[in-house]
């Protein structure tokens, strides 16, 4: 969430083995010629990994992507391999597959590439300034030994401390110190003597990616090498991954409104705000489409779009860029600040429509988390519109729709380093697709469907692929009627939250009718609960605000390598006794590893289960604590065995209700997750 009224929970994670990957080598690049000759000397063979995984585990989950994942650990290196870890506050552990390479100056981490390429984005961290602030360094590249180009890395979007709303200085104090705390096991304001806390204080929000062309395109064997150089201002850098791909030419649109015709500045120079607004005048009026050719073009405020087409020439080559602005008085949305973004008109005065915005970056310049603060790439009200194929960075939500608002098509875009979450249909969002994007390092939530005052309802997010947020949950529905969650992936959340998430909270209106939630895959999932100092699951069905009783439905998931619980049913203490969990059916799904049980029960109510198969299985197959009461007649949650439940979790001495409530049971790290 990018918005609350309550206090966010933190919590750590602890070491595990990352998921296992697979070499991928074709025969071509063993056959011969100079590429393959050249790899065959280095050592380096190119092992592609989807979310750290073999990509035969996850086949037809996640979003299609142009590019090819290479984790670090895998390459030829001269530095340390770090992890695996699952530990909040570590580097390892904000790391996709949980594993990175630390460089020290003067050592590197070579890739032989998969496919021909001619751009990479390296995904990487170094150490933030002593007061906070960030610091930059260079990263050297080189390919088949020949240096092409450096790249400047910085740490300024990077390193947030403390509790929420989070910090931007190591050395602060508690925000909250009327919030209890696992590090004391008090609240320090209520404390005496006042608790000594170390800072700084729960550093987190490590890494940060950068994306480079090469400027010509290299074959598949070459060699990527990056390299801390000797005399580095950064003491240590941290590579996570590389990604490669051979991006097309730029898109060309010769009958349109072409931007530099009212005044834009391709050099970034000059803000280009108002230059954009008099082609979309125009565009409007003589119905045409405005086109954004190649460049970099400084926007330092929201653009106003309503019935307009706006095509860039392709997100490495159009890149709108702006600073984050201080406003002279709070805006009356309670923002402070403004900054570049594309934003629909607001619900309350009817809103935008047939919106169609592609083709083009969003860079951004947020630092900080103020909630208040519209600082997103796209927001607003935009109905009957298509966002296809954008690069969202460096702001404080990617897209950020405040309903009511109808048929909005999300698709294709790339959204990463966002200080809270990187999508979220937010108030009376209905009919709308979110599919084929991919979400990397969001601050809270990857995507996210909050049913505030009114309820989201009739869409679907498929096919996208959601990694690593350092807060919160890879997907979450907060309450709403008949939305779907389908064949995504979703790998290493690392604090507060699961990989799936469908909680009664927030304020949220019920779910009604049906959530269906099916053929998703998980990867490392499940943190670590600060506050109720227990493992989540990798799905996390959560009644806080009331009792879930619509039909929820999970078929055909699949939970890799879980760090606690596959599945996790849950009540809140204070209100166990008001709110129950039912209607919940999980059928053909498969959980492969788990460093607890298969199902946590912590709420009064059911679900049924049919044909869910779970080997590894790290404890008790059901951990059923119910609402802890304890009863003679069992637990207040009741399982039902529809049948096919293979591997003896589910064993008939378990059912329907019996309690074997072990509260903070030990963590046995499963292997690796291997085929079926």
């Amino acid at each position: 969430m990018s918005r609350s009224t309550i206090p966010a929970r933190r919590r750590p994670h602890r070491p595990l083995t990352a998921g296992a990957v697979v070499a991928v080598t074709a025969l071509a690049l063993l056959g011969g010629g100079p590429a393959a000759a050249a790899t065959r000397a280095s050592g380096v063979q190119p092992v592609v990994t989807r979310a750290a995984l073999d990509p035969a585990l996850v086949a037809g989950r996640g979003a299609n992507v142009g590019f090819l994942e290479q984790e670090a650990e895998n390459a030829h290196t001269n530095g340390e391999i770090i992890g695996p870890d699952r530990s909040a506050y570590t580097l390892p552990a904000e790391a996709s597959g949980r594993r990175a390479v630390r460089l020290t100056p003067g050592e590197y981490v070579e890739f032989a590439l998969p496919s021909a390429a001619n751009a990479i984005t390296v995904r990487y961290s170094i150490p933030d300034a002593p007061r906070g602030g960030g610091i930059t360094a260079p990263l050297g590249v080189a390919v088949n030994g020949k240096h092409v180009r450096s790249m400047t890395l910085t740490s300024q979007y990077s390193w947030l401390y403390n509790q929420y709303p989070f910090s931007n200085d190591p050395q602060a104090g508690l925000l909250n110190p009327d919030w209890w705390i696992t590090e004391c096991s008090c609240v320090p304001s209520a404390t005496t003597p006042y608790p000594t806390i170390s800072t700084p204080f729960r550093p987190t929000h490590f890494y940060d990616e950068q994306r480079r062309l090469l400027g010509r395109t290299y074959r598949a064997g070459d060699r990527v090498r990056l390299t801390a150089p000797p005399g580095s201002a950064a003491a240590w850098t941290v590579i996570d991954l590389l990604d490669s791909e051979l991006v097309a030419p730029p898109h060309v649109r010769l009958l349109a409104a072409n931007v530099l015709a009212f005044g834009a500045d391709p050099t970034g120079r000059r803000d280009s705000a108002a230059a954009l607004d008099r082609a979309i005048a125009f565009a409007r009026r003589a119905h045409l489409k405005v086109y954004i050719p190649p460049g970099t073009y400084q926007v330092n405020r929201h653009i106003t779009v309503d019935d307009v087409t706006i095509e860039g020439a392709g997100s490495w080559y159009t890149i709108i860029k702006g600073r984050e602005v201080a406003l002279p008085t709070p805006a009356p949305d309670g923002s402070v600040h403004t900054g570049v973004g594309f934003y629909g008109r607001d619900a309350a005065d009817g809103g935008s429509r047939n919106v169609h915005l592609s083709g083009f970056a969003i860079e951004g310049d947020v630092r900080e988390r103020i909630d208040t603060d519209q600082v997103n790439a796209i927001g607003g009200a935009m109905s009957d519109s298509t966002i296809d194929g954008l690069y969202l960075h460096h702001t404080k939500v990617g897209l950020w729709f405040d309903g009511p608002m109808t048929n909005v098509r999300v698709t294709n875009n790339i959204i990463v380093d966002q200080i809270a979450d990187a999508l979220n249909f937010h108030t009376g969002v209905t009919n709308s697709l979110v599919a084929h994007n991919f979400v990397r390092n969001t601050g809270d939530d990857g995507l996210a469907m909050w049913s505030e005052t009114t309820a989201n309802a009739r869409n679907t997010f498929d096919h996208n692929t959601v990694q690593s947020p350092t807060l919160a949950n890879g997907i979450a529905i907060y309450g709403g009627r008949d939305n779907t969650v389908s064949h995504n992936l979703i790998a290493d959340p690392v604090r507060e939250g699961s990989g799936i998430h469908a909680g009664s909270r927030f304020g949220a209106e019920p779910f009604t009718g049906h959530l269906r939630i099916t053929n998703n895959t998980t990867a490392r999932a499940g943190t670590y609960e600060l506050n109720w100092n227990i493992g989540l699951g990798a799905i996390w069905i959560f009644a806080l605000d009331r009792s879930i009783d619509a039909a929820i439905e999970v078929v055909g998931d699949a939970y890799l390598d879980n760090t606690y619980n596959a599945i996790m049913v849950v009540s809140d203490w204070p209100v166990k006794d008001l709110y129950s969990i039912t209607n919940v059916h999980f059928r053909n799904v498969r959980v492969d590893g788990t460093g607890t049980s298969v199902v946590s029960a912590r709420s009064s109510g059911s679900a049924s289960f049919a044909n869910v198969d779970a080997r590894n299985v790290g404890a008790v197959g059901v951990n059923n604590c119910g609402s802890f009461h304890f009863t003679p007649a069992g637990s207040e949650f009741a399982l039902t065995d529809l049948g096919g439940n293979d591997g003896g979790w589910l064993a008939p001495w378990l059912l329907p209700n019996t309690i074997t409530c072990d509260d903070r049971p030990p963590v046995s790290p499963p292997p690796p997750p291997t085929r079926w």
